[in-house]
């Protein structure tokens, strides 16, 4: 059955560290869909990122479910970790996929009635997604005949990570090729830091009251998701406001570059 909670103070900080996660993460969605809705044009939002996104958080919600509620996956994860080890995954985090996925969808839902300004899906993104899924089919056919469940739900914690580092990488090569970070959001990034921070903390306390630190490398994929992001997010941080504190030396070169810049890429010309 697993091991359960050895104290109920541990269990609160937890839950409590698990939902500051579940709501920093959350509400760092809306700034976007909200700034859609007002502009009706997504020109600016760079598409690559919401489809790699999509895909990034589908995997996550598949691989949070499965551990959290199928009992086949939880048995082969005490066969594999010990029938003593908590399962890493808390409501929180399915709370948090579900959540995702359905405001990433509203997102490209956007992009498909908005005015898009001309731009597409990029062919590399388009290449990228499809030998992603197509490896996922490929270990669905090599799961089955083995039962090998919680190896094949290891597979889809793996493709979120991947993708997490993928969708990162543009933004950060784009602030700096243009020296700048106008029309990027830190908004978003502050939530992201307090919520990959959250996440960690919530791990570190389960670890700390079951004094084992299995909960670590027995849900990799969460482990490295938080490590990805708040690597990025301080990336981020340091360059809106070290190298490229744009906000006030931008009116005197280009007062009009704030606005030929809405969101997160300089590559639409609106």
């Amino acid at each position: 059955m697993g091991s359960s909670w050895n104290s109920t103070e541990m269990e609160v900080i937890s839950n409590i560290f698990g939902w500051l996660a579940f709501c920093s993460w959350s509400i760092s969605f809306y700034p976007q869909v909200i700034l859609n809705f007002k502009r009706k044009s997504v020109v600016g939002l760079n598409f690559d990122f919401v489809v790699l996104n999509l895909t990034k958080h589908s995997s996550y919600l598949i691989y949070n479910a499965s551990v959290f509620f199928s009992s086949a996956v939880q048995r082969q994860y005490h066969q594999k970790y010990g029938f003593d080890e908590m399962i890493p995954v808390a409501a929180n985090d399915v709370a948090f996929s579900i959540h995702a996925v359905v405001l990433t969808a509203f997102t490209l839902f956007q992009i498909a009635i908005y005015d898009r300004g001309g731009q597409k899906v990029s062919k590399t993104s388009i290449s990228i997604l499809s030998v992603a899924w197509l490896t996922i089919i490929i270990c669905v056919f090599i799961a089955i005949p083995n039962h090998s469940w919680l190896w094949l739900v290891s597979c889809f914690s793996t493709l979120q990570v991947v993708m997490t580092v993928i969708k990162y990488i543009p933004q950060a090569v784009m602030n700096f090729r243009r020296k700048s970070t106008v029309g990027f959001s830190i908004g978003n990034i502050l939530l992201d830091l307090i919520g990959g921070l959250a996440n960690y903390g919530q791990m570190a306390v389960q670890s700390i009251d079951q004094n084992s630190w299995v909960n670590f490398y027995g849900n990799i994929g969460k482990t490295l998701l938080s490590l990805v992001s708040v690597f990025f997010d301080l990336l981020f941080i340091l360059q809106h406001y070290v190298l490229y504190p744009e906000r006030k030396a931008v009116k005197s070169p280009s007062p009009d570059l704030a606005s030929q810049e809405p969101l997160v890429t300089s590559s639409e010309e609106a």
